[in-house]
């Protein structure tokens, strides 16, 4: 069955259908899960915000209309869209997913006590799906605590918050169900799956541990339906802190490349082995100019071991570019120890 992989911005046209319904009081979660999650959403809940966005949508050139004809037709042209986003600087930085703000023509952030702000970007990442933009309020604002994603194992509770359906803050529980899922939607995928029940409008909300720290930001679902049906992807936390520190100090990113091709590993069984194969080297890359074959097999960088090729992909990206890094590899059954210097990755490349 072809997988529907879903971003989770809410788009919709002025007006909207609310369907409500009753219900008996819930239970405790689970045997051996928390009791109440009520004094967790207490504590995170100020963190957490609405994004509405304006777009002007892109499909025609405007008819040739006269004097006061146009406004109108601008304005029919406009589409409102509703993301999720969380602070994280007390003077009102907020991160949130790059599809929730693309494209907008005007932002607006509604905080849990119902106070909405106009937002402006600051900057964003296509390639991770992270932007950050910032509002301006006249008292210090609530900010998150990065949780550490390295930490994160399969079975750990994970509360997902964000604005389903744009419906205003919103919880869900959970457990994370995967590590390191790739949905083929880019070079840097290496999502946290999570079964918390996320929905359009999540989008760029963030996912929280049991301590109230933030491991991941909601971006994906794969959904038939549209809506969800228990499998969702977070951004992992130590990967979007590096983006958002960048973003917020530079306005983008700028990462390290390698200029080669490369390929996962694969075992006299057919499964997959540690190490990143060279499929190709750039000609005058830097890789190239080091000495780096096709054939060759990446095992380690600066002592780190390397499980596949995205992870040399990965890893390599967060180097900054002009340092020099040692590569560990394998060739014709011998292994050599290679330093290379990492340049900067061209803008075709994204990034």
């Amino acid at each position: 069955m072809k997988r529907m992989i879903r971003r989770l911005r809410l788009g919709f046209l002025v007006g909207a259908v609310l369907c409500g319904g009753g219900g008996a009081r819930a239970q405790s979660v689970a045997p051996f899960g928390p009791q109440s999650l009520a004094p967790l959403v207490r504590m995170v809940a100020p963190e957490v915000v609405g994004i509405a966005v304006t777009e002007r949508n892109q499909a025609a050139t405007p008819p040739r209309l006269g004097g006061d004809r146009v406004a109108p037709y601008l304005a029919a042209r406009r589409s409102v869209a509703a993301g999720s986003g969380f602070f994280v600087t007390p003077d009102g930085m907020i991160v949130t997913n790059n599809h929730v703000i693309v494209g907008a023509a005007s932002i607006v952030v509604t905080l849990n006590d119902g106070e909405r702000y106009p937002a402006k970007f600051i900057g964003s990442d296509p390639l991770t799906d992270v932007a950050v933009i910032k509002i301006t309020s006249p008292h210090r604002l609530p900010v998150i605590h990065w949780g550490d994603s390295n930490l994160v194992q399969v079975g750990d509770w994970v509360m997902a918050a964000g604005n389903p359906f744009a419906l205003g803050n919103s919880f869900t529980l959970g457990i994370v169900s995967a590590e390191g899922r790739d949905i083929g939607d880019g070079p840097f995928d290496h999502f946290l799956q999570l079964d918390a029940p996320i929905n359009p409008g999540n989008s760029g909300g963030p996912a929280f541990d049991m301590s109230g720290a933030v491991v991941g930001i909601n971006t994906a679902i794969v959904s038939p339906s549209g809506g969800s049906v228990g499998i969702g992807f977070a951004i992992p936390s130590n990967a979007a802190r590096r983006i958002v520190t960048a973003l917020i100090a530079h306005g983008g990113v700028t990462r390290g490349w390698l200029g080669v091709s490369v390929a996962d590993v694969t075992d006299a069984s057919g499964g997959l082995a540690r190490g990143a194969e060279i499929t190709g080297v750039e000609p005058g890359g830097p890789a190239g100019r080091a000495g780096l074959m096709a054939s060759d097999v990446v095992l380690r960088v600066n002592g780190s071991p390397i499980e596949g090729a995205g992870d040399l992909i990965r890893v390599i990206a967060s180097i900054t570019p002009g340092v020099k890094v040692t590569l560990q590899i394998e060739r014709a059954g011998h292994i050599y120890l290679l330093p290379v210097a990492v340049a900067r990755r061209p803008v075709q490349l994204g990034g």
